[in-house]
């Protein structure tokens, strides 16, 4: 067996998964969180597995490889704990992309093109369709393509299905444990301080999210991973008003930009419970956690264009969180080449909860030395808008 001490830093999604799939691999793993497991990040999100908001790429390629894990995956989760794999409330609803303008339709159409011919399932609904698919829809639309690959999962239920599942397989964990720093000797890391002890490691993976790029600092190879924040509002329960995934065509756009300054598109779903998610934001600062009505008015304006009677809901509650920024929106995953034996999983931005198996499944072939299931050239480390 191989007996490889692996700290996984971060009980997120990502690093449950990565944790999972290195316990499966036989390594000795410890998570370590400064908080609790599916406490930052990942609880803050709305749980999307998506292809859909992904062009032809490698993020694309990687979001098909997660659309592919995802149900396998859950399956095994079952096998073991079928309470826990019900817990992450997995819905392969699909999602619905609408455009309300034309030259907004020309701009989804053709996007949806390229797709296709990366392997993306695509159809093309006209008004027809789209009344039938979502009823509470606006009539306002100009082109709309449906997605079938797309997915839900309740985020804080799915991550911590799959840390109980690398927990079954010997994986364990320590809660309220920051990492304040790296032991190193001869050019590689080995292991890291934890609430005034040294906690031995051959490797170390940095599944901070938002927090990577602190975290990185600490132990000496720092990455230019950053925040974004976002903020998601809560409706009461108004079951069968939203049937799928839907969002207007520039979200696509607003998870695109670099800009700093506040990006907001019409992004609408419901769950399990009947509540209806409505999103989206994006902006810049830093670590400012302060909820603005001004940003969940403009989220609940366009969300009302894209739904009319979601002007008669009741929100409960609003709850905003970081994303893991980096300047090109790719991933960061792989070995940093200024300190071996650290390496880093993160930098997924919005994207985190559905790129989080594939993640997983590609360290563990990356660090086992079995080929990789997809290229990863274009995730590593050692490209500019990482050690800019």
């Amino acid at each position: 067996m191989n007996r490889t001490r692996v700290v996984v830093i971060g009980a997120g999604i990502v690093g449950a998964a990565c944790a999972r799939e290195l316990a499966l691999a036989g390594f000795d793993v410890l998570v370590v969180d400064r908080g609790r497991p599916a406490g930052g990040t990942t609880s803050h999100g709305e749980g999307n597995l998506l292809v859909s908001d992904k062009g032809p790429g490698a993020e694309l390629a990687l979001a098909q490889l997660s659309a592919w894990l995802w149900p396998q995956v859950l399956a095994e989760i079952a096998a073991d704990g079928p309470r826990a794999a019900a817990a992450t409330e997995y819905d392969p609803k699909g999602g619905i992309v609408v455009a309300t303008t034309e030259a907004g339709a020309g701009a989804l159409l053709a996007f949806a093109e390229a797709q296709a011919a990366a392997g993306v399932r695509t159809e093309r609904l006209d008004a027809a369709d789209v009344a039938a698919a979502e009823p509470a829809l606006t009539r306002a639309v100009t082109a709309a393509v449906r997605y079938p690959e797309d997915a839900q999962v309740q985020p804080a239920g799915a991550a911590l299905a799959l840390l109980g599942s690398a927990l079954r397989r010997g994986a364990r964990l320590r809660t309220g444990a920051e990492v304040t720093g790296a032991r190193t000797s001869g050019g590689g890391i080995t292991g890291v301080h934890v609430a005034g002890e040294v906690v031995e490691a051959d490797v170390v993976v940095n599944a901070a999210g938002p927090w990577a790029g602190e975290v990185s600092a600490r132990l000496g190879a720092p990455i230019a991973v950053r925040p974004r924040r976002g903020e998601v509002l809560v409706t009461t329960p108004m079951p069968g008003v939203v049937r799928h995934k839907v969002y207007d065509a520039d979200y696509v756009g607003a998870v695109g930009t670099g800009s700093g300054e506040l990006q907001t598109s019409a992004v609408v779903e419901s769950t399990w419970g009947g509540t209806v998610l409505i999103g989206s934001s994006r902006r810049r600062v830093g670590f400012d956690d302060t909820i603005r009505p001004d940003v969940l008015g403009a989220i609940a304006a366009k969300a009302v264009r894209l739904f009319p009677p979601l002007a008669d809901a009741a929100v409960m509650r609003a709850y905003g969180g970081f994303r893991p920024y980096v300047e090109d929106h790719l991933p960061v995953l792989g070995e940093d080449p200024r300190l071996a034996g650290l390496w880093h999983a993160t930098g997924h931005e919005g994207a985190g909860i559905g790129l989080s198996t594939g993640t997983a499944r590609l360290l563990r072939e990356l660090l086992t030395g079995v080929a990789p299931s997809m290229p990863v050239e274009e995730f590593t480390v050692d490209r500019p808008a990482v050690l800019a």
